[in-house]
């Protein structure tokens, strides 16, 4: 799958995704009268609608969308509904969909997930995909049994383990010194590496990719020295503080292997802007764009 990605990001010149963390928050009011948003209903009706405007706005920029589980979780089951038909939406117009839930549990549950996220659901005659991602985040904290049901679902299927995540407080625990010296994220790393050995595919990505704070550019760049084949999703650009300049490093020599997410600054763009909201995403998806190519191409 991480071949897919490499192979979009080229065709379409870009190496970013956006994250459709879509809340009604993020809906100009003009776009939000439209729907009855005092009712879980209304409300998940119209972040579905909003996304797939943004999906078809954006689906000759950008080559991959991450959507975020928790806000269409708020929204309970008619939240989930939305969910499910934003990933559908996005497949179908061509983007590489990654599910950003974050799952793992011990291996029996993990597997459950597995089905859910990346394979297909158990009936009692057959089986049927239910979000049916692309890709997946995962949670690394229960080991190697919490993660080989991900990998042994769907061989054309890849997962994100979160290494060092883009968060401020991410060093309370990911920063902790091992008694061999490395910290608790490079341990990660490494295992990262185990997980993925032997699953490299034609482009020598790995399926186990890894999720790096693009807010950390010194482990970020350290990391991306000890995981040489490793794909990273690169959280953290726009609202939270990052600029190209501050991920070029964690891409490999040529430029490749990672993807670098965007959520607010793409879904609340209309904010800042005099134009309406699919306009002013295309503008901030291709600024975005731009800044981080013209830093690669300088490194």
């Amino acid at each position: 799958m991480f071949d897919l990605l490499s192979d979009e990001i080229k065709r379409k010149r870009n190496p970013s995704c956006i994250g459709l963390d879509t809340s009604l928050k993020c809906l100009p009011p003009g776009f939000r009268r439209r729907f009855d948003t005092d009712t879980l209903e209304g409300a998940a009706e119209a972040v579905l609608a909003y996304n797939k405007e943004l999906i078809d706005a954006l689906e000759y920029i950008v080559p991959a969308v991450k959507v975020q589980v928790a806000y269409y979780e708020m929204y309970g089951v008619e939240g989930m509904r939305a969910f499910l038909h934003t990933l559908m939406y996005a497949k179908r117009a061509g983007f590489v969909v990654i599910a950003d839930a974050k799952r793992n549990d011990i291996a029996s549950t993990a597997e459950a997930y597995a089905k859910a996220f990346l394979g297909e659901a158990e009936l009692e005659n057959g089986s049927i995909p239910v979000f049916d991602a692309d890709i997946l985040t995962v949670n690394p904290y229960l080991g190697t049994d919490g993660i080989a049901p991900f990998l042994n679902e769907n061989p054309k299927k890849g997962i994100f383990v979160l290494v060092k995540t883009s968060n401020p407080s991410s060093s309370e625990l990911q920063d902790l010194k091992l008694e061999d010296g490395r910290a608790v994220y490079e341990a990660v790393g490494d295992l990262v590496l185990r997980w993925g050995q032997g699953t490299a595919a034609f482009n020598g990505w790995s399926r186990v990719g890894a999720v790096v704070g693009a807010t950390y550019p010194e482990q970020g760049a350290a990391l991306r020295r000890r995981m040489t084949n490793t794909f990273f999703l690169l959280p953290g650009y726009g609202a939270q503080g990052a600029k190209g300049k501050d991920i070029a490093a964690m891409f490999d020599k040529t430029g490749r292997g990672a993807i670098v997410n965007s959520s607010r600054a793409i879904l609340n763009a209309w904010e800042k802007t005099n134009t309406d909201f699919k306009t002013a995403a295309c503008e901030a998806a291709i600024k975005m764009r731009d800044d981080i190519i013209s830093t690669l191409r300088q490194g």
